[in-house]
């Protein structure tokens, strides 16, 4: 399974689908988590 943690497009918006605790949990059950660049930092906009 592979999970994908997408940046938000909303202006101004930051948070993301998974903290990092919840990725390392993902990754101890064998399920590959892709976080896009950018995710987490303002919206999209960086």
């Amino acid at each position: 399974m592979q999970i994908t943690v997408l940046k938000e497009t909303e202006p101004g918006e930051a948070r993301v689908a998974l903290v990092p605790e919840s990725v390392k949990k993902l990754c101890a059950m064998k399920v590959d988590v892709a976080v896009e660049s950018g995710a987490g930092c303002s919206g999209g906009s960086e």
